[in-house]
Formats: structure tokens, C-alpha cells, sequence
């Protein structure tokens, strides 16, 4: 379940997905992945979780800063350009 950030702008509220900004996007290839927590202690913005014996990102969140995949030490995270959508 992806967390919805309330925003003030003024008078008004409105939700933001931060997703958005970003030029990159992580993909976690679970087969090398070992859940060692690293990626998850190094997030920024806390989009990395644990799944069970898994870690997951959520990508609604993730700013696409890639220390989560330069912290790997599995090679189990790569980046990905984001396509236009």
C-alpha cells in the first residue's frame, strides 16, 4: 500500500506523488536480492520496505535518487530511465 503525503499549499490541502519527479526509476531483481536491509537503511525518503523475506520499493514515493542501487552490495538494484507518460 503506497502512502499518500498531504501537502499545504496556501489555504488548501491537496496529496502529492513524488513519483512524479523523478528521471529514474530503481528495479529490484528479488533472485540476487538477499534481504540484508541495506537498501532500506539508506532510502532517504523511506520508499524501501520488507515484504515478508523481500524487499519492496515503493515507486509512488521513490524520488529515483539511486543510492538504494549504489548501496546494494548484491547488484540487486538497477536503475531504469523513466519513460514519458
Amino acid at each position: 500500500m503506497s502512502k499518500v503525503y498531504i501537502v499545504p499549499v496556501g489555504e488548501d490541502l491537496y496529496s502529492v506523488n513524488t513519483g512524479d519527479w523523478r528521471i529514474a526509476y530503481p528495479t529490484l531483481e528479488n533472485h540476487l536480492c538477499t534481504p540484508c536491509g541495506i537498501c532500506l537503511m539508506h532510502c532517504p525518503v523511506d520508499a524501501v520496505r520488507r515484504v515478508g523475506k523481500a524487499s519492496e520499493i515503493d515507486l509512488h514515493y521513490c524520488k529515483g535518487c539511486g543510492i538504494c542501487a549504489h548501496e546494494c552490495p548484491h547488484g540487486a538494484i538497477q536503475m531504469l530511465k523513466e519513460e514519458k507518460r
